[in-house]
């Protein structure tokens, strides 16, 4: 509920999540809807959904998918979100395997602020395997609890295109990763940042950030296939926002 007596717009709350979506044009087309996919009522409250025992073809399946959204007050002048998409049992292509994946994000936001401090802690890979090699990769949780706004978040990572990670700025928006290293000894593997190119298969990017003002959108998994299988595919992607009141009406 609103902190004053005014006609006052509900702060206007925002969350989605997913667990998998694709679309393949070979061997042959075909479109993966957005599976246990969650959307987060604007006055707040809750949402979920989820999957069991999902098979798309040979292009991926799950042995279970869901998502959870909330947001609410925690009293007159502080609101909070969460938006939760998890993966257990994933299967891509049988080249791309995890016991378990989670991407996660809460917000933290008091009235005054411009905005919310939006966090990933909890995010995660179980058992990764790519080729079926291991994939161990150390994510840096603190890049966001150390820098809560964009502008802050911004600054941390100007440096990251010296030291190998990928960075991108343009018109207020900003592309980086919360990835610190990968390794696995997956033959022919070129790694750069968070992206592994893997010979006859194509090009995945694990814990993709992408950021404007207020807003942060984390995807664990987004691969974009060559040859033999040509496509796009995402999984465990999630999306939080913390931004001021609306003005009174």
């Amino acid at each position: 509920m609103a902190p004053d007596n005014k006609v006052r717009i509900p702060f206007h709350f925002h969350a989605l999540g997913h667990v998998l979506s694709a679309t393949f044009h070979r061997p042959f087309s075909h479109v993966i809807d957005a599976q246990a996919a969650t959307s987060l009522p604007s006055i707040g409250g809750h949402a979920d959904n989820r999957v069991e025992n999902f098979r798309a073809h040979h292009f991926a399946s799950l042995r279970a998918g869901y998502s959870h959204v909330s947001g609410s007050w925690v009293d007159d002048f502080g609101v909070v979100t969460s938006t939760t998409a998890t993966a257990e049992g994933l299967n891509i292509l049988d080249f791309i395997t995890a016991d378990r994946v989670v991407a996660r994000l809460t917000s933290d936001g008091k009235l005054g602020q411009r905005e919310a401090h939006i966090i990933a802690l909890g995010s995660h890979f179980d058992n990764l395997r790519i080729g079926g090699h291991e994939v161990k990769v150390t994510l840096r949780h603190d890049l966001f609890i150390k820098n809560p706004t964009f502008e802050h978040l911004r600054k941390a990572v100007e440096s990251d295109q010296k030291s190998g990670k990928i960075v991108a700025t343009e018109d207020g928006a900003l592309l980086c990763s919360l990835v610190e290293k990968i390794e696995t000894d997956l033959p022919g593997a070129e790694i750069k940042g968070h992206r592994i190119k893997v010979p006859h298969f194509g090009e995945i990017s694990l814990a993709e950030v992408f950021s404007v003002p207020g807003t942060r959108t984390l995807t664990m998994i987004r691969v974009h296939l060559g040859s033999p299988d040509c496509g796009e595919l995402t999984a465990l992607e999630v999306l939080a926002q913390g931004q001021p009141m609306p003005p009174v009406g």
